[in-house]
């Protein structure tokens, strides 16, 4: 394998991190602002107050994604694999 095929996997692996970590950043991102919006005019500041709608907002988000998930998770996987076999 050579210094050019080692950075591709992990340039790769770097890209398909950030491709599936970002839908969940980013709804917990715009959960927890909602939240703080509302806290704000409401004049409740409870801290404990942002968890239970993250944890529903993120558990939603994986049942409706999971599956794209796993498959770019098994696509890389395999590719990895194949590449590995090639050597």
């Amino acid at each position: 394998m050579t210094q050019g095929e080692a950075l591709t996997v992990f340039k790769d692996a770097l890209w398909l991190i950030l491709k599936l970590s970002a839908p969940l950043l980013i709804v917990s991102i715009l959960v927890g602002l909602i939240i703080s919006i509302f806290q704000a005019a409401t004049q409740i500041h409870e801290q404990t107050l942002t968890f239970v709608p993250k944890i529903v907002a993120i558990a939603i988000l994986l049942i409706v994604l999971g599956s794209w998930m796993l498959t770019n998770l098994s696509s890389f996987f395999v590719s990895l694999v194949n590449l590995m076999s090639g050597l």
